[in-house]
């Protein structure tokens, strides 16, 4: 179980940088994956910028958000998100919340984003949007509290995606490549659509493709395909995680005895 946790570790922090990479992240944003052997919990980073992510900042957090194990370092302000979300949807094994400048022009207008290319089926139909303000009022749109990640999680509902009004957005996944893949995949639909709207209405994936194409995405030949060419993007720009450390202290090297020096010898080499 230690070697699968340390492993999902590494992959969270890849995770997090592909989607750096990628320009779905920024300073901002997180990805959390639920716990692999027990479900009421989820890992995630500490407060850190996700291109910077090692596998050493991955922390256990229970499903009400709170560190497992007392934390030494500053934690993400949003983390209620991922928490509530694993608490209304046990089909849900990531979830990434983002602000990608492809995906904001929908949620500050308020219109959808609709399936516009084959691979943009991963968000599904009728994203919902979330707006704070309809249950909270005036706030400084953080998503900190448990009744707003709850409020959050509800408007969600077993969609695949939504949109927080003026905010960004919330997706989630069956497992982590299937999340970065959807991730990805919302941005380049997104971008596509808007562009398509200067030439004019676009023409949306029907119902039954969307059903399709959606289920084609999520192959684990697909997502395996995805992730090893977003992984070699990041290794080929620099960006890659080191490997989650033992936290075994390195044993101190004995000293030869031909090194030794005697307190004699030391005596006469002071008086050369």
């Amino acid at each position: 179980m230690a070697e699968k946790l340390t492993e999902l570790m590494e992959e969270v922090a890849v995770a997090n940088r592909i989607l750096a990479n990628e320009g779905v992240l920024d300073a901002f944003g997180h990805v959390s994956v639920r716990h692999p052997t027990d479900p009421g919990r989820y890992l995630l980073s500490r407060s850190r910028a996700p291109l910077l992510i090692e596998p050493d900042d991955i922390l256990e957090y229970t499903l009400d958000s709170e560190p497992v194990r007392p934390p030494k370092v500053h934690l993400y302000a949003e983390r209620v998100i991922h928490g509530c979300i694993y608490q209304a949807r046990s089909d849900v094994m990531a979830v990434c919340h983002h602000h990608a400048p492809a995906i904001m022009p929908f949620a500050v207008a308020g219109k959808p984003i609709i399936p516009v290319f084959h691979l943009g089926a991963a968000c599904g139909l009728d994203m919902p949007f979330w707006d704070q303000q309809d249950e909270f009022g005036d706030t400084n749109l953080l998503v900190v509290k448990q009744e707003e990640g709850r409020s959050l999680a509800r408007a969600l509902g077993s969609h695949p995606a939504a949109l927080l009004n003026r905010h960004g957005a919330v997706v989630v996944g069956g497992n982590l490549r299937e999340l970065v893949s959807r991730c990805i995949f919302m941005c380049q639909n997104a971008d596509y659509q808007l562009r398509a709207l200067a030439l004019g209405s676009p023409d949306p994936l029907r119902r039954g493709e969307v059903k399709l194409a959606s289920v084609l995405n999520s192959l684990p030949n697909v997502t395996g395909r995805t992730w090893e060419y977003w992984t070699m993007r990041l290794e080929a720009a620099g960006g890659m995680p080191p490997r989650r450390s033992s936290g075994a202290k390195a044993a101190r090297r004995p000293v030869p005895k031909k090194s030794r020096v005697t307190p004699r010898e030391r005596r006469k080499s002071r008086r050369r």
